[in-house]
């Protein structure tokens, strides 16, 4: 991943692996609405035209990156941690996955994050929402945009420890949606659905395999003293490899069950279920 030094000097940033070619499009329009100064979309092959909105064409930029490999976020997100000047705020996903945090509908992600900042944060934790198409035969992929589903109800958290064994302040492990129900086909290190989804850069940042940081502070839930943002990071991601990979697709007819809801593409029906917690930010 190489790019212009100045041009990497403004924030926040949203840099976008791109693993397929479903929703590309639309993932990079919702966070060009979402306000980010600069999109770096990272795929093995170059975009094609018709997938870079003509509206961002000043923001974003196509770099060459292996973002199919395993653990391909690792690389690239603590090589845009050497690059960016400290204290550059950085979002990082996938395609067809979809940022939201309290109030995105009418606050940018530059007005949200300067409050988290003013909060003495660096970090917010992101939920990973799943989302999954009502109808597999209709949707042999596992995605529809119009008609979403997602999980209601059965998320939980754990305490997290260290490996002592003692609990980990103001750090959880967060479970739930697709990977909690249909855990049997999810790898034990890959079921949780916390992510560091947003941060600060800073020397000696790093981030791990497992989403989470190197910094302990950094994978914290929410500082000392009240309740912190958090944000939800809606994804067809878990749906799309269920649907696909030979082990589980022969055993799944549907995502659907009793508490599947459809989602409305809105920050406020996130909060109403709990899925992010606005703090202290009105």
């Amino acid at each position: 991943m190489r790019e212009s030094p100045d041009r990497l000097a403004k924030g926040p940033i949203a840099l976008v692996l791109i693993e397929d070619e479903v929703a590309v499009a639309q993932t990079l329009e919702h966070h060009l609405r979402a306000g980010f100064r600069l999109i770096l979309a990272l795929s093995p092959e170059p975009l094609p035209a018709q997938a870079i909105p003509e509206a961002g064409t000043d923001r974003i930029v196509n770099l060459r990156h292996e973002s199919r490999r395993a653990r391909a976020h690792v690389e690239a997100v603590n090589t845009a941690i050497e690059l960016l000047p400290e204290g550059t705020w950085l979002y990082y996903g996938y395609n067809a996955e979809f940022l939201f945090y309290p109030f995105s509908e009418h606050r940018t992600v530059g007005e949200m994050l300067a409050f988290h900042a003013e909060e003495r944060r660096s970090a917010m934790l992101a939920y990973v929402v799943d989302l999954y198409a009502p109808d597999l035969q209709r949707f042999p992929d596992a995605v529809s945009l119009e008609e979403a589903m997602f999980d209601r109800s059965g998320y939980f958290a754990l305490g997290r420890t260290d490996r002592q064994g003692r609990h980990k302040e103001r750090q959880l492990d967060f479970h739930g949606g697709l990977r909690w129900r249909f855990e049997e086909h999810i790898p034990q290190d890959r079921r949780r659905i916390d992510r560091i989804a947003l941060f600060r850069t800073r020397p000696g940042l790093r981030l791990l395999p497992d989403h989470r940081f190197n910094v302990e502070e950094y994978n914290t839930y929410a500082c000392p003293w009240h309740h912190n943002l958090t944000a939800a990071v809606a994804s067809f991601r878990v749906a799309k490899a269920l649907a696909k990979n030979p082990g589980s697709r022969e055993h799944i007819r549907s995502f659907r069950w009793r508490n599947s809801h459809p989602f409305r593409w809105s920050s406020q029906q996130l909060m109403d279920f709990g899925l992010m917690e606005p703090g202290q930010w009105f």
